[in-house]
């Protein structure tokens, strides 16, 4: 499971990036957009997205979180910054993940035993359901994004190419 993981973890670092570069530019009016049915703000929107991703990474054995939601907003250039560590952080980690080994984590309910292989599809999961908001809140304002499905990814890695090519 380890390579498939790697390619997950990959995904998700590019996927961050790509909306992370879509964004970096916006002023801070543009930084404040939302849309109906969203977690907020397209800065709050990275802000969870990103911190939550650094907790996921100290849950997996990595590092502790550097970015916290409850702070000011960073700026896109430090999120950028964030997303390019946590996400080589996971994709470092993810060969020594055992998704039945546990860990003890503490949530606003209390202490819980939680097994890895849970974390790990939380993060992937966390991942994707917020870019999916970010693209909302873009296409809700008339912003293009491009094409960032698995896909895309694939074309981007050079992990597709047409039949007869090198």
């Amino acid at each position: 499971m380890e390579p498939l993981l790697i390619e997950a973890f990959g995904y998700n670092k590019w996927a961050n990036l790509h909306l992370l570069d879509v964004c970096g530019s916006f002023t801070e009016e543009q930084l404040q957009w939302t849309a109906p049915g969203t977690y907020g703000t397209l800065a709050a929107t990275f802000l969870h997205l990103l911190a939550a991703e650094q907790r996921y990474v100290f849950r997996l054995g990595g590092s502790e979180a550097r970015i916290n939601e409850r702070k000011d907003f960073p700026g896109m250039a430090a999120l950028t910054e964030q997303a390019v560590l946590s996400g080589d952080e996971l994709i470092a980690i993810a060969p020594g993940i055992a998704p039945d080994e546990t860990r003890e984590a503490k949530f606003e309910a209390g202490a819980v035993i939680l097994h890895l292989g849970v974390v790990v599809v939380q993060a992937l999961h966390h991942g994707n359901d917020h870019r999916t908001h970010i693209c909302t809140i873009l296409g809700h304002h008339g912003v293009t994004y491009g094409d960032m499905d698995v896909w895309a990814y694939g074309r981007a890695m050079g992990e597709i190419a047409p039949v007869g090519a090198a």
